[in-house]
């Protein structure tokens, strides 16, 4: 198949489905981390090349139901941070992140997945098809995926990894014992966070290709 993997510049998915024969293609504003077939440009822009399948990972800082005391008029200035976007600016950039999604979404692509956490596109699009976690494809980890689907079946999970019990709570090795990642500050912890696991990345390849 002729596959376009929207919104990804680590290579991971695009390179999963490369080693099962098909023709994939990542797109990403950023260059490719890994070499391979990749475009660097707008994904709205490729849309139309004959694509049999689209897996689309559009960017979820304003996606996301984290920071919505950002999205208020009055900003407590102690969570304020430099460049932060408050109030009518980051409601505008919310609304412009969700008409992309709605773009993704009507490309002329017969199966379209769009993956991205739990946030306000169940209540500004719809509710997801599934919601996934690492910890059903190999990894010792948790985080809550959403898949929005067009034209594919839900995945199956591949390969349980048991959480340990904390006060009789679930966590996964991404976790500190409270729950919290575990993921330090750093430059590039959004890239870090953003990156497909390599065994959903291989369901998506095996089971969608």
């Amino acid at each position: 198949m002729k596959v376009l993997i929207g919104c990804e510049f680590s290579g991971t998915v695009r390179d999963a489905f490369l080693s099962r024969g098909h023709d994939a293609w990542s797109c990403d504003i950023l260059p490719t981390e890994k070499p391979g077939p990749h475009i660097t440009g707008d994904v709205l822009q490729v849309l139309n090349e004959g694509w049999d399948l689209a897996i689309f990972h559009p960017p979820c800082t304003f996606l996301t139901c984290s920071a919505e005391w950002a999205y208020q008029d009055e900003i407590p200035h102690k969570k304020m941070k430099p460049g932060t976007l408050i109030g009518v600016a980051r409601r505008e950039a919310r609304n412009e992140a969700v008409e992309f999604v709605r773009k993704l979404l009507a490309a002329p692509v017969g199966k379209i997945c769009i993956e991205n956490p739990i946030g306000v596109l169940s209540s500004r699009i719809r509710k997801p098809d599934q919601i996934i976690q690492p910890h059903q494809f190999g990894h010792d980890a948790s985080k809550s995926t959403c898949l929005w689907l067009k034209g594919l079946q839900p995945l199956i999970a591949t390969e349980h990894i048991a959480p340990r019990m904390v006060n009789g709570r679930p966590r996964w090795a991404n976790q500190t014992d409270s729950g919290q990642n575990r993921l330090g500050p750093s430059q590039d912890r959004w890239a870090k966070r953003s990156e497909t696991y390599s065994g959903i990345a291989r369901a998506f390849a095996e089971q969608w290709g």
